[in-house]
């Protein structure tokens, strides 16, 4: 099973993959924990690239171009691979934040999204996207508190952008739920985090 996670900055994805995690290790169900960008030896150069925050000025296109690069080289060699050996992946976003960050957000055209995120994906598509929805400021609170201390500092450039930004993330994310309702969740991300973490593993259990 391919699960993918997506929301705002903040919004809580890795705290609830790091929670599936802990359940699946439990049952005994193989699986991976990756994250885009950045998922391979490759893809972490890519990462530190796009959030530099001293790299405010990237070119939109740049950035998308990025993001498929990394992409590409991570369905290659991680999710791929992984998938074929029977193990689910759990995964810290993936194409549909393309869509939002750099379709909706940035305004690129969103027919050339969907042709390069065809092209990196190579037809496999997640089995579940969970969207954890939450207020833009309160998401931001987090990730801005988040990045202040250790190894995170200084890769902060899209928490630095203005709220605007961030609301038309969380809209496309709704919006992309709403047109996919079979594959995507849309939880409350500011539900208690235990809840949060029950919802997902009903909704992965309707599935199985």
């Amino acid at each position: 099973m391919f699960i993918t996670f997506e929301g705002i900055e903040g919004c809580g994805k890795t705290t609830q993959i790091k929670l599936l995690a802990k359940r699946l290790t439990k049952l005994g169900i193989p699986f991976i924990r990756t994250f885009e960008p950045g998922g391979t030896r490759i893809g972490h150069k890519i990462r530190r690239i796009l959030l530099d925050a001293r790299h405010r000025h990237l070119d939109p296109l740049a950035e998308l171009l990025l993001y498929i690069a990394d992409r590409s080289q991570h369905m290659a060699e991680v999710v791929k691979p992984a998938l074929t050996k029977g193990q689910w992946v759990l995964c810290d976003r993936f194409s549909d934040a393309t869509v939002a960050y750099q379709g909706k957000a940035r305004g690129q055209d969103l027919d050339l999204i969907r042709l390069l995120n065809a092209q990196a994906k190579a037809g496999i598509e997640p089995d579940l996207t969970f969207v954890l929805d939450c207020p833009v400021e309160v998401g931001l609170g987090r990730a801005l508190q988040r990045n202040q201390s250790g190894a995170l500092k200084g890769q902060d450039r899209f928490e630095l952008e203005k709220l605007t930004f961030h609301e038309k993330v969380r809209q496309a994310y709704l919006d992309l739920a709403r047109q996919e309702p079979k594959r995507f969740v849309i939880l409350d991300g500011i539900l208690p985090v235990a809840r949060i973490a029950q919802v997902i593993w009903e909704q992965i259990q309707l599935r199985l």
